[in-house]
């Protein structure tokens, strides 16, 4: 695209003055920016290594949606969809993309949203900085020099972490401020240097767009294949096993975070992996660990400055450490993101009470009901400003943060899916077992890797189960390769009568969580829930 066609583009956000624009630069470009600009750091193993800053995860509590006649009636208000106006959002965008075009240089890059070609959005990143855009690139879709010639981009998303709002006059509740503007088809993230925000506003963004207008289920999950080309997804939060789960050797990757269902099949959102680091290791977590190398984005990662070793056990900054790498640099990924109809579907939850079995079939009205429920545990470092190391939550369609439609919406799709295509659903608990979290340890990955693939190889298909008697979930009595111990959660504690009062406490916050939902879903989908 010619520097008269980028500037009319810009010019619809009233970005008229600007310095040098550094367009669709590739990685080894947008690394030499970053160093000259001393953004980051080259790691021994390749990798550019970069600081986020104050805010060291998402920025939920900063998070806004611009209410106008297109939005007033789709979206689900609330405490994660919160309302600005549209007036005061024109303010803020006026004044960040001021502050965008009086820098002497910024970075543009063009990528899409999605590897099925019938519902993909163009996106353009603006950002500040020359890591920022190696992140976009390497996260998002990334056309080919054929494709970008002709590239008009539908969504834009400015990126400013240098720019900070007054929440006195510009009504933000504080100095970071995340606002998605349907209409517009504008996303502005100012006052927050860390990179997830670019992804996951995009993220929202699609999770409206694709229920909406193309009856798309669109989901927070990965997503790997088999042999015989079977797929498998992945539901869950950060920190609960999506990424290192789906990144099986045995298997290829389709993609690591978010994807849609069609009436085709599965396809990613994305053309990279977002994965956390702390404490990654080679041995258990190869795949991720060999991705990391040149032109992969190290997020808030300690390095010794000397010998340029980088350390993953090291949480001084956070412990949200994070790569960012092409969907490539894995091994055995899918190139064109794209899969039939998943046979197995799984629900990850890191229960931090230590008291859910490690894994449990569900029924369909199971399925229906621990979805909505969502039930994880925050770690620490995930999001910011959370006030203790550990919290337990519910988060709807294990994916509240990023979901603008009412949660029946996106259930009641999952709910068709499953019954039209057969698909077998269970709950694998990747949390902790002998205890809580800080008592008790968490479940041994190579236990939850042969849980995993004993459900996708259909080796648990009639198997024998008991019923537990605080959640109503059905247990397999064996799995092959796992300790049976393993599979009794309370039969892991030296207190037993510990362990009932933590499970009747875990059981009552999803009843009490659930009373939301009760006028929206089926009586057997309520009574689906834990019998305790």
């Amino acid at each position: 695209m010619d520097v008269a066609v980028r500037k009319m583009t810009l010019e619809r956000l009233g970005l008229v003055r600007y310095g040098a624009v550094h367009e669709n630069l590739p990685p080894a470009r947008l690394v030499e920016a970053a160093v000259r600009r001393r953004e980051g750091m080259l790691a021994g193993n390749g990798a550019l290594v970069a600081k986020t800053g104050k805010r060291t995860g998402r920025s939920p509590k900063d998070r806004f949606v611009i209410e106008d006649d297109f939005t007033r009636d789709k979206v689900d208000w609330g405490a994660v969809n919160k309302p600005f106006s549209t007036e005061a959002f024109q303010a803020i965008l006026d004044k960040a993309t001021t502050y965008l075009g009086n820098l002497e240089e910024f970075y543009v890059m063009d990528a899409y949203a999605g590897a099925d070609p019938r519902y993909r959005l163009n996106v353009q990143v603006a950002t500040e900085h020359a890591w920022h855009a190696l992140f976009a690139r390497q996260l998002f879709r990334r056309p080919t020099k054929e494709e970008l010639e002709d590239f008009e981009p539908e969504w834009t998303v400015l990126s400013v972490p240098g720019f900070l709002a007054e929440p006195e006059e510009d009504g933000t509740d504080s100095e970071t401020f995340v606002g998605i503007d349907f209409s517009r088809k504008v996303v502005l993230i100012a006052g927050s240097g860390y990179a997830g925000e670019i992804k996951k506003s995009i993220f929202s963004v699609l999770n409206f767009v694709l229920p909406t207008e193309h009856g798309v289920f669109s989901m927070h999950c990965s997503a790997n294949m088999g042999e015989r080309d079977d797929v498998a997804l992945f539901f869950g939060l950060s920190g609960t096993g999506k990424t290192t789960l789906s990144a099986d050797p045995e298997r290829r990757l389709i993609g690591d975070d978010e994807h849609g269902w069609s009436d085709e099949g599965v396809f990613n959102f994305e053309g990279g992996c977002y994965a956390k680091t702390i404490d990654l290791s080679e041995e258990k977590e190869r795949q991720i660990y060999n991705a990391i190398r040149f032109g992969c984005v190290l997020e808030n990662v300690t390095l010794d400055r000397q010998s340029r070793e980088v350390d993953y056990e090291d949480s001084y900054i956070t412990e949200n450490t994070r790569a960012a790498y092409p969907l490539e640099y894995i091994e055995n990924s899918v190139p064109d993101g794209k899969g039939g109809h998943p046979e197995a579907v799984l629900f990850l939850t890191a229960d931090a009470f230590g008291v859910l079995p490690p894994i449990s079939a569900l029924t369909p009205e199971q399925a229906a009901y621990y979805f909505l429920s969502g039930y994880t545990a925050k770690l620490a470092g995930t999001e910011a400003d959370m006030e203790s190391e550990v919290e337990a939550t519910f988060s709807t369609c294990f994916g509240a943060p990023f979901l603008p439609l009412p949660a029946t919406t996106y259930s009641t799709m999952l709910s068709e899916k499953l019954r039209e295509h057969g698909t077998r659903c269970y709950l694998i608990n990747t949390g902790w077992s002998g205890g809580p979290y800080g008592v008790g340890s968490r479940i041994d990955i190579a236990d939850t890797r042969n849980m995993v693939r004993a459900v996708i190889n259909g080796k648990l298909d009639g198997a024998e189960t008991r019923e537990d008697p605080f959640f109503g979930l059905y247990v397999p009595k064996e799995v092959p390769g796992v300790p049976t111990k393993v599979l009794d959660p309370r039969e892991t504690w030296v207190d037993k009568d510990a362990y009932d009062e933590q499970a009747r406490k875990l059981a009552s916050l999803f009843a009490e969580n659930f009373k939301k939902f009760e006028n929206e879903v089926d009586e057997e989908v309520k009574k689906a829930g834990p019998t305790a």
